[in-house]
């Protein structure tokens, strides 16, 4: 009788970056890229999060907006490190020579970060509050205008991944993203790692970056319905105040769909998932090595199928149990 297998949770994640992956597992991560000369460059770093580890790990809610600002900086500080090795050598050597390269690069990071949540919060809340406004001369009852105003954010969302995944270079880092989820797919449904077993292997996952702005911006369709205010500076400030409480709200869910696979899980990931084909394409094998030599440096995969699925990788009890 042939054996269905399961999904493990494994704990790591990641982000594609420029030609390249970032893994990370616990406190480590890693970033494999390809250069141009074709090989295939890896780092191991230890990040260290601004936020105590009672907070990170014990503090349901609260522990979500740390996590969101953490994946920020790190996401920021590994696209510019995989961009590095795209630089003309005059770039490199000025880097290089300049003592303080280190401290501009973090107050660079700092205010990208700082830049790009100012950009997200005027695009996907107040610009959808805004166009509902003009809604106000012909429908007065508050619950619609906020339901329509949800409706206007999601397709400005909609809109903005469509429009991005139509870029040729975002297109590619799309393709290493599809390659970062196939890896983790791939070993938590219990496979080795190999250029066949992830190019066979889902690139939809529910613990997607994709999956938590979704949630973003459907726990802030919820909370407008039912939190309102009659002065219209208010209703910004609000908008914009609650914003930590739905990044803490959508990383409890993401958290959860992360680890446990029921019905009512499986259809609030639904429309997350739907929206990963747009941020993921299929890669080639050359991003699936890279995919792989990323997850190998970080986590201890091996060791991972032995503990969950039982079997080594010299045939013990190997990838023919789970056809």
């Amino acid at each position: 009788m042939k054996k269905k297998y399961v999904d493990h949770y494994s704990g790591i994640g990641g982000q594609a970056v420029i030609e390249g992956i970032m893994m990370k597992n616990g406190d480590k991560y890693s970033v494999a890229v390809r250069t141009p000369e074709g090989d295939i460059n890896v780092s191991l770093e230890e990040y260290e999060s601004f936020a105590p580890a009672k907070i990170l790990n014990k503090m349901p809610f609260i522990r979500g907006i740390f996590n969101f600002i953490d994946s920020l900086i790190l996401g920021i500080r590994t696209l510019n490190y995989s961009a590095s090795f795209y630089e003309d050598e005059e770039e490199r050597a000025h880097k290089k020579d300049s003592k303080d390269s280190e401290v501009k690069e973090k107050l660079i990071s700092g205010i990208t970060v700082t830049v790009s949540l100012m950009i997200a919060i005027a695009l996907f809340m107040l610009l959808p509050y805004f166009l509902s406004q003009f809604i106000r001369r012909w429908i007065v009852d508050e619950t619609v205008v906020a339901i329509l105003e949800g409706v206007i954010r999601v397709v400005i969302f909609v809109v903005y991944l469509v429009a991005i995944s139509a870029m040729k270079d975002i297109r590619r880092v799309f393709m290493y993203h599809g390659a970062e989820h196939k890896c983790i797919n791939c070993l938590e449904h219990g496979l080795p790692l190999s250029v066949d077993n992830v190019a066979m292997s889902s690139r939809q996952h529910k613990r997607c970056g994709t999956s938590f702005l979704f949630f973003v911006v459907f726990i802030s369709v919820i909370l407008f319905v039912f939190i309102r205010v009659n002065d219209p500076v208010m209703r910004v400030v609000i908008r914009i105040l609650l914003i930590p409480v739905i990044a803490g709200i959508s990383y409890e869910i993401i958290r959860l769909a992360g680890r446990t696979d029921n019905i009512v899980i499986r259809i609030l990931s639904a429309p997350g998932l739907m929206l990963q084909k747009l941020t993921t394409r299929e890669p080639d094998e050359s991003m699936i090595e890279v995919a792989i030599m990323a997850v190998d440096a970080v986590f201890d995969w091996r060791g991972y199928l032995w503990k969950e699925f039982g079997y080594d990788l010299d045939g013990t009890y190997g990838y023919e149990e789970y056809q």
